[in-house]
């Protein structure tokens, strides 16, 4: 959870607490220094010195995609960017500026930049194994050790970014963050290490503040909507647990008959946590139709922090209960900013000392023309309107709308009632994680077909997987 302002009023009282746990300015309790390692100085270097809002940064980004990583604020990824749009929220209020060396507000509150981070979880107010952040001095607000790696594959480009020591949560958290040629992935590799000299037990929070103002700045952009899969057997008696704000928030639209969790940015504080089995959730900016999407896998065998392995955070008007007090939160902006945080969580990890756990995961991005939901989602893109084929004759009529990862081009495939591949088509379309892919276009096809699937090809002609696939209709 995000806002500024109950974090103001709660920082006298946690500012004692908070101090007494950080080691003194200059007192060096890990890996720290974010100097040793900036990447050379070119504009058209994939990895390069960059400024970004008056912060330094380091930019990561190949044609697609861009990233704009601060390690001197708590190794944030501050900005990410699908061509011309940004998706992550940024605090203008602290634009450029850094926090004092405990990492927190002069009065020891949150230093809250916005970007994209990690914390551990679970959050809470009741004992050392819930994480009573934000405000976080170490994790959160400190600097960061950023090397540079080598790269796994030819055209990759890879960092990794490491935390000092949190004698708090007992922990030093880093990731592994890459870029790929040719594609808007975006790889990483979270790890823990336990740094205590007692057993820890934390999952590790990917914690993404997303930007939920309209494009003109005008108010909140009611068509920011995310969508989740739900889990059929969830714990959750309703299918998700409302962890904070009311129980009938408007903004939380589960939809049984398709089995999607429907978040729609109506200014409205609450969260929520679901135990998601299907490894993504996808935000959609539907202004102009940009995708946001996360990526990870399920385990089902293992539990999570707050039972949820995706948790959606809205800024907005209302009460919650938080900090071990109600809390009424602001109705303007410039105190109750327009947020909307999409997190994916770890499995718990329990480490003894010395022990370390890695968890993966992945962004991507595209662009679906609009605002139409995710209803799918694959390694090859997402679906907004499902593939269709109408036989008429001779012709099958195919329809539906996608989003997708990499630039590339489709082949149709049809296939018989026993899966055998009876005929196979290119269509005439290209397209680009920078525009939405609409299918419309009619292929003569064999009397005995009985499926229809459509595969994408990378710009090398190679098949990059399934990217949908209906049964034909008469």
């Amino acid at each position: 959870m995000n806002t500024t302002s109950f974090l103001q009023t709660l920082a006298t009282a946690l500012a004692t607490l908070l101090l007494s746990s950080v080691a003194p300015a200059g007192e060096d309790s890990g890996p720290g220094s974010a100097d040793k390692a900036w990447a050379r100085d070119d504009n058209q270097a994939p990895t390069a010195r960059s400024t970004y809002l008056g912060w330094r940064s380091l930019r990561l980004s190949n044609p697609l995609i861009e990233l704009q990583v601060l390690p001197d604020v708590g190794g944030r990824i501050i900005q990410f960017k699908l061509g011309n749009h940004e998706f992550l929220w940024v605090n203008p209020q602290l634009a450029g500026k850094l926090p004092p060396a405990t990492g927190l507000t002069d009065d020891g509150g949150w230093f809250n930049i916005g970007g994209d981070k990690l914390w551990p979880a679970p959050q809470g107010w009741d004992n050392e194994q819930q994480w009573p952040g934000p405000p976080d001095a170490v994790l959160d607000g400190q600097p960061y050790q950023l090397e540079q790696l080598p790269p796994g594959q030819p055209g990759e480009t890879a960092i990794r970014l490491t935390s000092r020591n949190d004698p708090r949560s007992g922990i030093r958290l880093s990731r592994v963050v890459r870029i790929f040629p040719n594609s808007t992935r975006v790889g990483f590799e979270a790890t823990m290490e336990n740094t205590d000299t007692k057993p820890r037990r934390w999952g590790i929070w990917a914690h993404t503040q997303l930007d939920a103002a309209k494009a003109d700045r005008s108010g909140h952009n009611p068509l920011l909507e995310a969508w989740c899969p739900m889990n059929p057997r969830s714990k959750f008696a309703t299918g998700y647990d409302v962890i904070f704000g009311e129980k009938n928030n408007p903004s939380f639209q589960p939809d049984a008959a398709r089995s999607l969790m429907r978040v729609q940015y109506q200014y409205k504080v609450g969260k929520i946590g679901l135990d998601s089995p299907a490894g993504w959730s996808a935000t959609v900016n539907g202004e102009n139709g940009a995708v946001f999407v996360q990526r990870f896998v399920f385990e089902l065998d293992k539990p999570y922090p707050d039972g949820s392995s995706v948790e959606f955070w809205l800024n907005g008007t209302g009460r919650i209960h938080a900090y071990n007090k109600d809390i009424v939160m602001a109705g303007n902006a410039a105190e109750n900013p327009y947020v909307f945080e999409s997190e994916v969580l770890s499995p718990f990890a329990q480490l003894q000392p010395g022990q370390s756990y890695s968890w993966r995961y992945d962004w991507y991005a595209t662009h679906i023309g609009g605002d139409f939901p995710v209803l799918d989602c694959s390694e090859t893109g997402v679906t907004a309107e499902p593939l269709r084929a109408q036989t008429d004759g001779p012709q099958t009529h195919l329809t539906g709308r996608f989003g997708v990862f990499a630039p590339g081009t489709l082949r149709a495939e049809f296939a018989d009632t026993h899966g055998f591949l009876l005929a196979t088509h290119a269509l005439p379309l290209t397209a680009s994680p920078l525009q939405p892919l609409v299918v419309d276009t009619r292929l003569v096809s064999p009397k005995a077909a009985a499926s229809v699937k459509l595969l994408w090809l990378g710009t090398n002609g190679k098949d990059q997987g399934q990217l949908a696939r209906a049964v034909l209709t008469r």
